[in-house]
This record gives C-alpha cells, sequence and structure tokens, in this order.
C-alpha cells in the first residue's frame, strides 16, 4: 500500500490543488483550510448552502494569494493586518479570524451575489478538535473537525461496484475531498487501521467521516445534476454507533509528529482496530 494522492483546500470549501508532496505538522497538510469565507456575521459558508464555491480556484502566491473563477475578474488577495480581525464561527467553534481588505471581500461578494467575508487562519488564531477522539489540546485550522482525511481506492471501487450494480453511475475520489489518499486492494481496510505510518510520521485514525450532500456536488461546477453516491453509502455504508451517524467514507486522522510525505511513500500499519467499525446491515436489492 502506497500514498497514491496529496490535497490540500487552501480556501475551505473552494477547489482542491494536488501536490507531490506535502510538509506535515500539528495542524495536519501545510497550507490545507487556512483560509475560509463566511457571512456579515461570522457563519462560516461551505458549498452545502453554496455550490459555487466549488467553481473557486485558489492559487497561493508569496504573502499572498489569488482567487480566480471562470467569466470572473481575478481577484488579487493582499495579507491580512492581524489587527483587523472578526470572531467566526466554525460548527461549535469561535475563532478569532484575520480578515481581507475591504476590497477583496467587496469583488468577492459580487462573485457570489450575497454579501461574504473572507477570513484567514493566522498565527493569533486558535482552535482545537474535539478531546473525546483526537485527544487534549488537538489543534486545527478551518477543518471540519480534524487534521486530515484519508480515503483508499479501494473503498472507492467497492462504492462504485455498488452503484453500478444499481444502475447509479459512478464518481470520482475527488467528490469526498481527501488529504491522502492510499492505494488498497481491499475494500475498507481502514475501518481496521488505529494508526499507520508514512514516512516515519505517526498518523491515529480517530473517527470514521459521516458524509453530507457536498459528496453529490461536482467538484469543478458545483452541479448537483451527476451521479450521487449517498444511496449506496446508504445500502453499505450506514453507521451502527450512535456517536457517529450516517453514512460513512474515509477517516478524520490526527498526525503525531511532523515531517513530509510523498506520493509514492509505503504505508506501514501500525496499531489496529480488529473489530472495524459497526455498519448496519441493509437489503441491499
Amino acid at each position: 500500500m502506497r500514498v497514491s494522492d496529496l490535497f490540500i483546500y487552501p480556501l475551505k470549501s473552494a477547489r482542491a490543488i494536488a501536490l507531490p508532496a506535502a510538509d506535515i505538522d500539528t495542524y495536519g497538510l501545510s497550507g490545507d483550510r487556512r483560509a475560509m469565507i463566511t457571512d456579515p456575521q461570522g457563519h462560516f459558508i461551505t458549498q452545502r448552502e453554496l455550490p459555487d464555491l466549488a467553481r473557486i480556484e485558489i492559487r497561493p502566491e508569496a504573502g499572498a494569494f489569488r482567487l480566480l473563477m471562470q467569466g470572473k475578474p481575478e481577484i488579487s488577495v493582499s495579507p491580512p493586518r492581524p489587527e483587523s480581525r472578526m470572531d467566526v464561527s466554525v460548527w461549535k467553534s469561535t475563532v478569532s479570524a484575520a480578515v481581507a481588505d475591504a476590497e477583496s471581500n467587496r469583488q468577492l461578494s459580487e462573485w457570489l451575489g450575497r454579501e461574504v467575508r473572507l477570513v484567514f487562519f493566522d498565527g493569533q488564531a486558535q482552535r482545537t478538535a474535539n478531546a473525546e477522539w483526537a485527544g487534549e489540546g488537538t489543534p486545527v485550522s478551518f477543518t471540519d473537525g480534524y487534521q486530515i482525511l484519508v480515503t483508499t481506492t479501494g473503498s472507492l471501487q467497492a462504492l462504485n461496484a455498488d452503484l453500478a450494480a444499481h444502475g447509479e453511475g459512478s464518481v470520482g475520489m475527488e467528490r469526498f475531498r481527501p488529504n491522502i489518499v492510499i492505494d488498497t486492494d481491499e475494500a475498507w481496510p481502514e475501518d481496521r487501521w488505529a494508526a499507520i505510518e508514512i514516512a516515519g510520521i505517526r498518523f491515529d485514525l480517530v473517527k470514521p467521516c459521516s458524509r453530507c450532500i457536498m459528496t453529490t456536488q461536482d467538484q469543478l461546477t458545483g452541479s448537483r445534476e451527476v451521479a450521487n453516491p449517498m444511496p449506496a453509502m446508504g445500502r453499505i455504508r450506514m453507521s451502527a454507533d450512535r456517536r457517529v451517524p450516517g453514512p460513512l467514507f474515509g477517516w478524520n486522522v490526527t498526525p503525531r509528529g511532523s515531517g513530509r510525505i510523498t506520493i509514492g511513500d509505503a504505508i506501514k500499519i501500525v496499531e489496529e482496530r480488529p473489530e472495524g467499525w459497526a455498519l448496519k446491515i441493509r437489503d441491499r436489492r
């Protein structure tokens, strides 16, 4: 088993950037989910409510970055001033974030047809993952809850096989917005991994990832008029554990070290969860 793909999402809910290698720190993959779009009150906005975010491409540059969207003039965003801040919410977390300049926010609001703010997770921002799963004091940025999402190719193949058996098309891995994709022959081996090692770094698989409407959206256009993986996940991947309800695909992962990982790196299983994860048994006809 080896790493087959690496992705970061510098702007939460916008397009992915594929990488040949990635630096790992306590926040996960360097540069991942360090910017976010909110409403004027600071509540985070994702593709769940604004599918057009899938059309936004971000290009980091020295000290700043550019935002691009087809048919729109690009936005060059200057580094935010640390003193220009607002409290923003990500699920149950409140974070003090740096705010982009007024002109960038004005242009971005025009793009999206509603008033928004672009905010940044800078050196003054602080947030921690749920201690019940990740341990006390585990830092996270603007991710939904944990540092890294891991998926496997064997599991995607199994999901697509079920979709095909029901005449429901197929989906790509991009629908699940992973950070690390592992090439496996077996389906769902990640359910039994408690910890893996890549390039000498330990990664704890702390919680399976329950999936939502974002998996039903094309990750280039935001369209929902595409193949839908939710029915297949409902048939074969419904959690039977009330702590994590709903359909599951992929695992939330917490790094326990720092370093650099590269596509092609070997995967070593260092701790197992023999019982796997409890799933509901449903009629799959």
